[in-house]
């Protein structure tokens, strides 16, 4: 009778698991689909977003978006070892279009 209750308690937590990861990956799915109509679309939007600047001779040249401080920081390092140029994380308050930045209204804060 043991047995039957140990893998009838491995069963359930095998589908529950594989419920938690359905539902995770269906939310996941459903933004970069959103993401990808607003892109398609031509959809602007403003907001507080972490970029990575690059700036050359103090004047800023390009600018990406990235999904956490800790991927802009490690970006950062790549390029500081690749390039001549300054890069900068910072929060920013942005236009957007899809997963890109489009202009920079204002830098909130550098993140170091």
């Amino acid at each position: 009778m043991s047995k039957l209750k140990i893998i009838f308690i491995i069963i359930i937590g095998f589908i529950s698991y594989k419920v938690f990861i359905a539902i995770k990956d269906f939310n996941i799915g459903v933004g970069n689909r959103v993401a990808m109509i607003e892109e398609q679309a031509g959809f602007e939007k403003e907001g507080e977003v972490i970029g990575l600047m690059m700036y050359l001779d103090g004047e800023l040249q390009e600018h990406l978006l990235t999904p956490s401080k800790s991927k802009c920081l490690k970006m950062k390092e790549i390029a500081e070892e690749n390039s001549y140029a300054d890069y900068e994380c910072a929060v920013v308050f942005a236009v957007l279009q899809g997963n890109k930045i489009l202009s920079i209204i204002e830098e909130i804060e550098v993140i170091e």
